[in-house]
Protein backbone atom coordinates (compact mmCIF):
# COMPACT_ATOMS: atom_id res chain seq x y z
CA UNK A 1 0.00 0.00 0.00
CA UNK A 2 2.79 2.39 0.90
CA UNK A 3 4.52 1.65 -2.39
CA UNK A 4 1.43 2.71 -4.32
CA UNK A 5 1.30 6.01 -2.45
CA UNK A 6 5.00 6.63 -3.14
CA UNK A 7 4.56 5.87 -6.83
CA UNK A 8 1.52 8.14 -7.07
CA UNK A 9 3.37 10.97 -5.33
CA UNK A 10 6.38 10.59 -7.65
CA UNK A 11 4.08 10.60 -10.68
CA UNK A 12 2.28 13.74 -9.50
CA UNK A 13 5.60 15.48 -8.82
CA UNK A 14 7.15 14.67 -12.19
CA UNK A 15 4.01 15.65 -14.11
CA UNK A 16 3.65 18.82 -12.01
CA UNK A 17 0.15 17.79 -10.94
CA UNK A 18 0.70 18.07 -7.18
CA UNK A 19 -2.50 20.13 -6.93
CA UNK A 20 -4.41 16.87 -7.51
CA UNK A 21 -3.19 15.39 -4.21
CA UNK A 22 -5.79 17.10 -1.95
CA UNK A 23 -8.58 16.12 -4.34
CA UNK A 24 -7.45 12.48 -4.30
CA UNK A 25 -7.25 12.49 -0.49
CA UNK A 26 -10.77 13.95 -0.14
CA UNK A 27 -12.24 11.43 -2.57
CA UNK A 28 -10.58 8.52 -0.76
CA UNK A 29 -11.76 9.77 2.65
CA UNK A 30 -15.29 10.24 1.35
CA UNK A 31 -15.27 6.72 -0.04
CA UNK A 32 -14.06 5.31 3.28
CA UNK A 33 -16.77 7.24 5.11
CA UNK A 34 -19.46 5.81 2.86
CA UNK A 35 -18.12 2.28 3.25
CA UNK A 36 -18.03 2.66 7.03
CA UNK A 37 -21.55 4.13 7.08
CA UNK A 38 -23.05 1.09 5.36
CA UNK A 39 -22.39 -1.17 8.31
CA UNK A 40 -22.78 1.22 11.22
CA UNK A 41 -25.58 2.67 13.29
CA UNK A 42 -24.89 6.18 12.03
CA UNK A 43 -25.90 5.28 8.46
CA UNK A 44 -29.15 7.30 8.54
CA UNK A 45 -27.24 10.37 9.71
CA UNK A 46 -24.63 10.05 6.97
CA UNK A 47 -27.23 9.52 4.25
CA UNK A 48 -29.11 12.68 5.26
CA UNK A 49 -25.92 14.67 4.60
CA UNK A 50 -25.84 13.48 0.99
Amino acid sequence: MLEIVKELWAFLRTRKKVWLAPIIVIVVLLGLLLIAAETSVIAPLIYTLF
